[in-house]
Parts: structure tokens; sequence; C-alpha cells
């Protein structure tokens, strides 16, 4: 099966989880498609925005970062991170993202029930 670009479904949301400015979703799969997945999109992050303080429980998020450069909030702290770096939060474990950049942050979402 291929599934178009043409046939993705784009979505804006606006102060995503407390967070900032919107975030633009492309729709991978569509939600409820895959099994043991809620989650498979390509998220964009323009500079000031953010995704606000949440938790992942009976869940893993990963964010597979594609381009830019963002900063995650873990329990431990900010952390920067950039192009190839993998974002793996679960087990109840919270994290936020942000752009500070000039540059659009994007990368690849996705969530895994556990």
């Amino acid at each position: 099966m291929i599934k178009k670009a043409s046939d993705m479904n784009v979505s804006i949301k606006e102060k995503l989880r407390g967070g900032s400015g919107q975030v633009v979703f492309t729709a991978l799969s569509d939600e409820g498609t895959m099994a043991h997945c809620r989650l498979f999109s390509e998220l964009r992050i323009e500079k000031g925005c953010s995704i606000g303080t949440h938790d992942h429980v009976n869940e893993t998020e990963y964010y597979w970062i594609t381009g830019g450069r963002g900063i995650v909030t873990e329990a431990d702290g900010d952390k920067v991170v950039e192009k190839g770096d993998l974002v793996i939060t679960g087990g109840g474990a919270s994290h936020a993202i942000r752009n500070e950049e000039d540059e659009p942050l994007t990368f690849l979402a996705l969530i895994i029930l556990d």
C-alpha cells in the first residue's frame, strides 16, 4: 500500500498541551488505523511555538528529529535536540518541546500503546 502525500490529513493545533503558538500535523496514519499505535505524524513547530508538558502513561512516544533544533524539557531539565536525535518518553514520564530557532523544527511523532 502507498499513501500519497496529497491524501494525508494536515491539521493545525493551537496551544497544544498548554504550549504556545501552533503545531502543524501531517497525519502519516489516520488515528485508529494502526494496531497498538495512537499517533504517527510529522510535526512542524515554528520559532516561538511549543508543545507543553504532558505525560505518557501506558504508552511510549518517540520523536525522531528530522530538521532544525529544539529544546526538550524532561524531569532532569532542558536538552537541545537536532536532526537525527531520538527522544523517547514513556513509563509515566513527561516531556515538552519548543523551538527557539529561526528554522522550523520538524520531527516524526509515534505513540505506541503499552
